[in-house]
């Protein structure tokens, strides 16, 4: 009966579809297997992370319809975070602290990206970002290549309507 007193906004059900489809790229075995991201909790919240930013820099200042969808989008992926934890074990009372470190870890990486993004086609800062952050307890040897992959998806990402990722839909270039 809720479900008939309650119709999601447009915005709610294209951005939970956002996320729904971040999740699956970010379980792409190829990631781990050719890339070498560590496949890992920790590792695989840095690739979680990065296809969220990368959808919501390419919703950034695209109108209403776009911030909303982001939004929600981002709300998401903090309800997945938080849905993980507590999937790991982590106790109600730790949640809420990990939570926090988490989301500082995210702005953290959204400051990074966006520094490193802006100084292409100097790759320099985008191959030590990656290095630090995906593979910070793994060989970053791949991170020339994981960097040529995020250079690929914001391309992808760029060239698609705005009008199709408003209403969830992305296509992410194979790897």
């Amino acid at each position: 009966m809720l479900k008939r007193l309650f119709k999601p906004r447009p915005t709610q059900v294209a951005g939970q579809e956002l996320y729904a489809r971040v999740v699956a790229q970010s379980r792409t075995p190829a990631l781990y297997a050719d890339l070498g991201a560590p496949d890992t909790p920790e590792g695989r919240f840095e690739v979680y992370s990065l296809h969220t930013y990368l959808l919501l820099e390419r919703l950034k200042g695209q109108g209403a319809q776009a911030a909303d969808t982001a939004q929600v989008l981002f709300d998401t992926y903090l309800s997945g975070l938080d849905h993980g934890l507590r999937e790991l074990g982590v106790g109600d009372l730790s949640v809420g602290k990990r939570m926090r470190k988490l989301g500082e870890a995210f702005y953290g990486r959204v400051h990074s990206f966006e520094a490193a993004l802006a100084a292409l086609p100097d790759r320099a800062a985008l191959e030590e970002v990656l290095a630090r952050t995906v593979y910070a307890k793994a060989d970053a040897a791949n991170a020339p290549r994981l960097a040529d992959y995020v250079i690929a998806q914001r391309e992808a990402l760029a060239a698609q309507d705005l009008d199709r990722l408003n209403a969830g839909e992305v296509t992410w270039r194979p790897l």
